[in-house]
């Protein structure tokens, strides 16, 4: 953090704010950088505190809890200085960037504006009122709307010069005091032409004049009141007072404003936009002056408030260091009570002395770490008062070292032990040591504090001291500045008394310097770096200010030195102009005299006097343009002075006579060329004048057409610029030439008409007349000819010109908008290539890069702009016959190509991300790839339902691999003879797999509240479901992170789920089924589950209807189902144990929880598989201290079976399940089952039940039979509540649920039915069940003995009418179903038939009327008399249309359902085929052979392969002669959704 502090006070951070951006931005990201870092190990730190402090002592929590809090005050305060600096540096570089804009803006309409101004103006300097007029609305809106740009540049850019280095602020100030001359000449001219323009009456000239006068001083008391305070109060509260000075006249003025302009309103002569304009005008400064009013008065106050209390001021630091308090002692350590100090043992004053010690080196630490701020008299004062607190401490806790000592003087007494002396004597006097030392060192801080603040007091005042002199001297430095109309060399000496005072203030600098210094030097072991800060901010401004005036005065001595040597070229300048004057003169009078002309000696001489004179003259042409190019600083160096008037009068008179001396010069050697001779050298003038122009025209020729680009274009406009200085220079001497034809030509006679003509004689013969006058006829074709291309050279140099400035001007603006176009995409293109490939990417990165890049193409829209600019443009160059270049015309393609790559490389990486967190996102299934090996590997279905790929055998299917293995584990319980117990064993090792043994009832209910699963009905999609069970089983793994494999357990669980409730995959699951399904499976007690199932089916009154039961109670049934065991709990039809629940409870119409539990506590057969469950779970862990009587298993581990028939016989749960007896016990004996131990009076109990049983017959038991559950009883009982009621909501309109094609299936289904019902009770005849228990036992008659009376049974009834083997039942089953089936496709495909028929004649109706059959009703053309008859057969079509739908979809079930049954048939002839080599179970008698159960675990049942693998898997071999007791169980086994509830199984838990 001090490294932090030394990056943001350095240099680059803190000499000027304005001043190379770039570096200090990269020192503030440097900064933040390093302050990530440090916030990471501090938050570390503040982790690991507690732990620390745990186990630390006191004396250290307490100093570790002291050096904490000094750590966050210092963490505290460097974020503080970083914000502070960043917000600081964000807030410069948007002022400057503003400033930047508003000075360009402003600069560029100020150029056109005097453009404008200039053109309105004639060469005699006269208002053209016609071109004036055209322009001055314009200007007028101008000067209004950049009004407010001009204030808040001003006060913008003071600010910046502030706090800019002295060459830059003088440059930047230079530019702002030129832009403001300029805007006021701009704006006094506008209201001059204005006025002109109008012809206004005084009085709204008058009325406008007071109205910006207003608004002027408006402006400025805004601007004093927007101003923040500098440290100069007094100055702030000055400027206030005046303006409250002058509150009272500018009231005044207001009020005659408001009051005169009813009558300016109702002058004529003022147009109505004027008029709004001045009223709108008025009541915005109305508006302002109320403002104004309101605000200067409270300002003067609180500044005046201010100023009496300096020192607030004080009180207002940047920064402040964070101190550690010293605490008293007595809040710490209480002071114990003499009663204590009274120890009588070695060990008390060892551990007084301890107690002592380590307070004095708490206190000894507290004052090293008690840093003051050295120039902070506040602070100081406190840290004086907190050491006198300490001072008392050490005097109030004086009498117990006194006491110590007293006491340890006793000791010694009563010690006989010398050792122990010693031992007492070393410690009092090293606790005596560091009580002086830490005394001493009290003392002599308090008096080091004591100094320092006397020294930080005078410091401040000398800091006050030199904090004044700067402001006196930056005020007048700054007035000097702003004054550069006073004479130069007033300017030169008060800038020297300026620096004079400088030096002089250099007294009290060094003095300032020499106490800072005094400070840093005797007290570096505090916190000096305020008085660092301040002095090296002090020192600097200083230096700064001395370096501006000395700079200043170095300018103002050069420019003196510049006017003086002008001043003397001036004089003498002036002087030989006198000379010269005189000689041209006295030359002027000798030419004109008559007999000159022919004196050729005197021509001569005067001719050599020119040459000399025109040398002279072209000697002090030079001289002449420097002085003429110094005129300004000449003037300005006067002053406003009559000196500087006379000086520039001096230089225009000047200027006048130079122009006359030469045109003089030239007259007189015109005139002494007017001989014969003067003429030749006139015309051959004349000719090298014509050669010049026809050079420089074919040159201007070769510069055409207009280049095109910004190089070229440069290039023909120096050309064009040289050019027109070339024809300025050149004018005077063709003029002149002109001129002197024209005097010739004058003097000659007119050319008659037959002079042509005689003009043929040779050249020797011509007569003196006639060379005359072929000199006077080529001196006037000569003439004309250098006149005419005079003009037309000069037109076409203006016309060129023109046209070169505009196509420079608007190449100029379009290469300005390519090259920031091309910047803003070079930006944009390292943006793009610092990107990273997508597949590098982390998968929960990518909403952040999806939102940044979302964000970076918002951020390059504004480029679009800028390429439409561009291209606007360009396409504005072609009506100026400007064409671009090959270089800007590719540069021009270029850009625009690269910008539609970025766009689409943007929308291509946008595309990208959105794909992949599609694929990989957290709303994926990505993280439950993991849950399958290779060669397996998972994937999801477009209804996001997955499966799985065996990429060994090259096939995919819908279970998991690992419930595959699971589902083929569970065959190995089919030697369970008893289906309850069997149900509940697979479903209790089907919980454990999906870790669902782990999962609370409560947690279960909350995670559905979590995920906002109220709505039953709502169908759940499969991302939803995978969403609930991420959350559940990730809160299992935080408890359990060695059982659960969180993406597994996901994948399996939701594996379980579609196969109970969704086998077709549709991907949809009804919320109460989820419920359902993972209430029952979880760990709870049992009525609380009951309670739980029934309050999520019940309504508002927590009351229960018969259709809300029946769908708990089909959702709970699909468990057993889904295992191949729904036929012993009643089948898949419910609606038995609902009218069993609703007869129990006198049929009412509703029922209450109680009501529920009391029915569910007697385990209806439907649902005896939980509570058997619960059961099961329980007796896992159980051990009886008991032998069982057939295997001999001690302990019995497990359920345990005692008999209540014979005494000490128990059986153990495995030989029970598998139906194994003892000699002399028969299974129909009456048992009771324990999951725990037994108490001892249960085993009383018991005795008792066994002592009366000994005395009961066998006709007893088999009167009085007793049921473990509560049987209901299923065959053709009502209709089936099994059809969901999500199927229901997919039903056509008026389709009837009873009219179902599944329907006719009911008499095979019942028949089949039948039969095993008929051999249920052929069983139950045989056998008996338990008494006293949950649990009942099978038959042990002879198998075969069972076979006979159950075929005498069927022999009994009609032999038509009953199938007599299994064979005869499936031939009878396969001929009925194929029967029905074919009548229903006959009837259906008829019916189809029809249909179409009728469709057809309808259609053919409509096309005999012209109606289109496809068209809907309305767009249709009906006329008036056929209207109801065209409705009804639209109707009658509409209605055909459903009813075709309707029976498609029949037709579609039906189809579906026979594929099923054929599946169905194929799998029993395959039981009734297949070989079977029986073996019996543990030595039993093949009798007495345990009845088994296969079970269906395939989800897909339409397919055939599936069945061939359960069957392999699962159907345990039987003999040649199966017996119809396996076969029936085949049957039920097979059919568990088409079979209601068997009964004849032994036991139904």
């Amino acid at each position: 953090m001090a490294d932090v502090e030394l990056l943001l006070n350095a240099p680059e951070l803190n000499t000027g704010i304005y001043e190379d951006f770039s570096t200090q931005e990269d020192a503030l990201k440097n900064v933040k950088d390093i302050l990530d870092k440090l916030g990471d190990q501090i938050a570390v730190i503040h982790e690991k505190q507690p732990d620390v402090i745990l186990q630390a002592s006191g004396p250290e929590a307490i100093q570790i809890g002291d050096a904490l809090t000094q750590l966050n005050a210092e963490w505290d305060r460097i974020n503080r200085m970083y914000n502070d600096r960043k917000c600081s540096f964000d807030r410069a570089i948007e002022a400057w960037r503003q400033f930047h804009c508003d000075l360009n803006d402003l600069s560029q309409w100020i150029t056109e504006a005097e453009g404008l101004l200039a053109d309105a103006r004639g060469p005699d300097g006269s208002l053209d009122l016609q071109t004036a007029g055209l322009h001055q609305q314009e200007l007028e809106e101008g000067v209004h709307s950049h009004q407010s740009s001009v204030l808040a540049l001003n006060r913008t850019g003071e600010g910046i010069i502030q706090k800019l280095s002295a060459t830059d602020g003088s440059f930047l100030q230079e530019k702002l005091a030129g832009l403001n001359r300029h805007w006021k000449a701009i704006t006094a001219e506008v209201m001059d032409r204005q006025q002109r323009l109008k012809g206004e009456n005084q009085q709204l000239i008058d009325y406008r004049k007071k109205l910006d006068e207003l608004r002027c001083w408006l402006e400025n008391a805004e601007n004093v009141l927007d101003m923040r305070f500098t440290f100069n109060h007094e100055e702030n509260l000055r400027e206030l007072q005046v303006l409250s000075e002058e509150m009272e006249v500018q009231g005044d003025k207001l009020e005659w404003l408001n009051r005169t302009e009813p009558e300016v309103i109702l002058d004529k002569n003022v147009d109505l936009q004027e008029k709004n304009k001045l009223s709108d005008s008025l009541q915005s400064l109305n508006v302002r002056w109320n403002k104004v009013f309101r605000e200067v008065p409270d300002r003067v106050r609180q500044l005046e408030a201010f100023v009496g209390q300096p020192h607030l001021v004080a009180q207002a630091k940047p920064f402040d260091v964070q101190k550690v308090v010293l605490v008293s002692s007595s809040l710490e350590i209480p002071v114990q009570t003499q009663h204590a100090l009274e120890l009588s043992a070695p060990a008390d004053l060892d551990k007084t002395t301890t107690e002592l010690a380590e307070w004095l080196v708490l206190i000894d630490q507290m004052l090293k770490s008690n840093i003051v701020t050295v120039g902070n008299a506040e602070d100081i004062n406190r840290t004086i008062a907190r050491m006198k607190i300490t001072k008392a401490d050490l005097d109030q806790r004086h009498p117990q070292l006194d006491s110590v000592f007293t006491l340890a003087q006793n000791l010694k007494n009563k010690t006989s032990s010398s050792d122990v002396r010693t031992v007492i004597t070393e410690k009092l006097e090293k606790v005596k040591n560091q009580w002086d030392n830490t005394q001493h060192g009290v003392e002599v801080r308090q008096q080091q504090l004591k100094y320092m603040l006397s020294d930080s007091i005078q410091w401040d005042e000398r800091r006050k001291e030199m904090e004044h002199l700067m402001e006196q001297c930056e005020i007048r430095l700054r007035m000097l500045q702003q004054a550069p109309k006073d004479v130069l060399v007033k300017q030169i000496s008060d800038n020297k008394l300026l620096i004079h005072d400088l030096h002089r203030g250099d007294i009290t600098v060094a003095a300032f310097n020499d106490l800072s210094n005094k400070l840093l030097r005797e007290y570096r072991e505090d916190d000096t770096r305020r008085v660092k800060e301040t002095t090296d901010q002090m020192n600097t401004c200083w230096v700064n200010l001395n370096e501006r005036a000395v700079d200043r005065q170095n300018i103002l001595e050069t420019e003196l030195k510049t006017v003086q040597t002008s001043c003397k070229d001036l004089e003498s300048f002036l002087k030989w102009l006198q000379e010269a004057e005189t000689t041209v003169n006295v030359l002027a009078d000798a030419a004109r005299r008559e007999n000159t002309a022919q004196d050729s000696a005197c021509v001569r001489e005067l001719r050599k006097q020119m040459q000399d004179i025109q040398a002279e003259i072209d000697a002090h042409n030079d001289i002449f343009k420097s002085i003429d190019g110094n005129r300004q600083k000449m003037v300005k160096a006067l002053g406003n002075s009559e000196e500087a008037a006379l000086l520039q009068h001096r230089l225009d008179d000047m200027n006048q006579r130079w122009n006359d001396l030469k045109v003089k010069s030239a007259n007189i050697r015109a005139h002494l060329e007017a001989s014969a001779e003067k003429w030749n050298r006139l015309l051959t003038s004349l000719e090298e004048l014509i050669k010049w122009l026809n050079t420089k025209d074919e040159e201007l020729k070769k510069q055409m057409p207009i280049g095109g680009d910004v190089p070229t274009l440069q290039q023909q406009y120096d050309h064009c610029k040289a050019l027109r200085r070339e024809l300025k220079d050149k004018e005077q001497t063709i003029l002149s030439a002109v001129d002197q034809a024209r005097i010739f030509l004058a003097d000659q006679p007119i050319e008659g008409p037959e002079e042509p003509r005689r003009s043929v004689h040779s050249k020797a013969e011509l007569t003196p007349e006639e060379k005359a006058m072929r000199i006077a006829k080529a001196m006037r074709k000569q003439s004309s000819e250098v006149k005419e291309k005079w003009e037309n050279l000069n037109a076409s140099a203006s016309i060129w010109q023109k046209q070169v400035d505009k196509a420079l001007e608007k190449l100029k603006d379009l290469q300005c908008a390519m090259d920031d176009l091309d910047a803003d995409l070079k930006e944009a293109e390292n943006v793009r290539n610092g990107w990273k490939p997508v597949g590098d990417l982390l998968i929960d990165s990518l909403p952040d890069h999806i939102e940044k890049t979302t964000a970076f193409r918002e951020e390059i829209a504004p480029i679009n702009l800028k390429v439409k600019t561009v291209n606007d443009l360009s396409s504005q160059l072609s009506p100026l016959d400007l064409y671009p270049s090959l270089k800007m015309s590719r540069q021009l393609d270029d850009l625009n190509m690269r910008w539609k790559l970025l766009q689409v490389s943007v929308e291509d990486r946008l595309k990208q991300l959105q794909e992949a967190h599609h694929d990989f996102g957290p709303a994926s299934q990505h993280f439950l790839s993991t849950s399958v090996q290779f060669p397996w590997q998972r994937s999801v279905s477009h209804n996001k339902v997955p499966y799985y790929i065996n990429h060994e055998t090259q096939t995919t299917c819908w279970d998991h691999p690992k419930m595959t293995d699971l589902f083929q584990s569970l065959a190995d319980l089919n030697n369970v003879r008893f289906s309850a117990y069997r149900t509940a064993i697979k479903i209790r090792r089907l919980q454990k797999a999906l870790c669902l043994d782990l999962l609370e009832l409560n947690t279960t209910t909350e995670i559905f509240r979590q995920h906002k699963l109220s709505q039953n009905d709502q169908l759940i999609g499969v991302q939803d479901v995978i969403s609930c069970l991420t959350t559940i089983y990730s809160g299992l793994e935080e408890k359990h992170s060695d059982m659960v494999n969180v993406p597994l357990c996901v994948d399996m669980c939701l594996n379980w789920l579609l196969n109970v409730y969704d086998s077709g995959r549709t991907g949809k699951i009804r919320v109460q089924s989820l419920k359902i399904g993972l209430m029952s499976l979880s760990k709870g007690l049992l009525e609380e589950k009951y309670r739980y199932l029934f309050k999520e089916v019940s309504g508002p009154t927590e009351m229960c209807d018969q259709r809300q039961l029946g769908l708990l109670l089909h959702d709970a049934i699909q468990i057993p189902r889904q295992l191949g065991e729904v036929a012993a709990f009643g089948g898949s039809n419910i609606e038995p144990s609902v009218r069993s629940c609703f007869q129990q409870n006198h049929n009412k119409p509703e029922i209450t929880v109680k009501q529920f539990i009391d029915w569910m506590h007697l385990e209806p057969q439907s649902m005896v598989w939980l509570p058997v469950l619960h059961r099961v779970a329980a007796a896992e862990t159980a051990k009886h201290q008991a032998k069982c009587n057939i295997c001999k298993e001690c302990p019995i581990v497990g359920f345990r079976y005692r008999s209540l028939k014979h005494f000490n016989y128990d059986v153990c749960q495995s030989c029970f399940f598998s139906g194994r007896t003892a000699k002399g016990h028969k299974l129909h004996y009456p048992m009771v089952e324990y999951c725990i131990p037994t108490t001892s009076g249960e085993d009383v109990r018991d005795f008792t039940k066994v002592l009366k049983n000994k005395f009961r017959s066998k006709k007893y038991f088999a009167k009085h039979p007793r049921l473990g559950y509560l049987p209901v009883q299923t065959v053709l009982e009502g209709d089936n509540l099994e059809t969901p009621i999500t199927l229901i909501s997919m039903w056509p309109e008026q389709y009837d649920p009873s009219q179902s094609p599944q329907l006719f299936h009911d008499d095979t289904h019942s028949r089949i039915e039948q039969y095993a019902t008929r051999l249920a009770q052929m069983e139950r005849t045989n056998g008996s069940f338990l008494t006293d228990s949950s649990s009942t036992t099978g038959s042990v008659e002879d198998e075969h003995a069972l076979i006979q009376q159950y075929c005498q049974t069927l022999g009994g009834e009609s032999p038509v009418s009953q199938p007599q083997s299994p064979a005869q039942i499936l031939k009878s089953v396969e001929k009925e179903e194929r029967g029905e089936l074919e009548r229903i496709i006959a009837d259906l495909e008829e019916e189809q038939r029809s249909l179409q028929i009728e469709y057809e004649q309808l259609k053919e109706q409509h096309l005999r009327r012209g109606i289109n059959p496809l068209a809907s009703p309305p767009d249709s053309i009906v006329s008036p008399q056929h209207a109801p008859e065209d409705a009804e057969l639209i109707a009658e079509a509409k209605l055909l249309r459903q009813h075709k739908g309707r029976l498609e979809a029949r037709m579609q079930i039906l189809e579906d359902h026979n594929k099923q049954l054929e599946s169905q048939l194929h799998r029993l002839r395959q039981l009734l085929e297949q070989p079977e080599s029986d073996s019996r179970v543990n030595g039993a008698s093949p009798c007495t052979s345990p009845q088994h159960s296969a079970l269906s675990y395939s989800l897909d049942q339409e397919t055939s392969s599936q069945f061939h693998q359960a069957d392999d898997l699962l159907v345990p071999p039987h003999d040649t002669n199966t017996d119809l007791t396996d076969v029936m169980e085949q049957i039920n086994s097979t059919f568990p959704a088409c079979c209601s509830s068997f009964t004849g199984r032994q036991q139904a838990m």
